[in-house]
């Protein structure tokens, strides 16, 4: 897994404002950074952010809105109960309503 230490930090200064009760994609934050083929690294830049409690990698889902980096997160539904905390609704490992609770960085930033 190649580690680019400054594009991580890139994805973390966009992720840590991800707005409460939204979400982006991985490609959404790929895209903002100029490197729209970069989603899997911006996915491997959350898996590593356990490390940084500020950012908020669960707000941080697939293009679909399926919880796809679930995995990475200790327990077994965190993902999803840090998203239900927020007042984000998730069936079956997909947020509901995503379109409307989806975070643009290109048009929002």
């Amino acid at each position: 897994m190649p580690k680019d230490n400054g594009f991580f930090e890139r994805v973390y200064q966009i992720a840590v404002q991800i707005p409460y009760g939204r979400v982006t994609s991985y490609g959404a934050i790929a895209s903002y950074l100029g490197s729209p083929k970069s989603a899997r690294m911006v996915g491997w830049a959350m898996n590593a952010s356990h490390l940084n409690p500020d950012v908020p990698a669960h707000r941080v889902v697939n293009r679909k809105g399926l919880l796809t980096g679930k995995h990475h997160f200790k327990g077994t539904n965190l993902m999803q109960q840090l998203l239900e905390n927020e007042g984000v609704e998730v069936v079956e490992n997909q947020i509901q309503n995503f379109k409307e609770l989806f975070w643009d960085p290109s048009k929002e930033l």
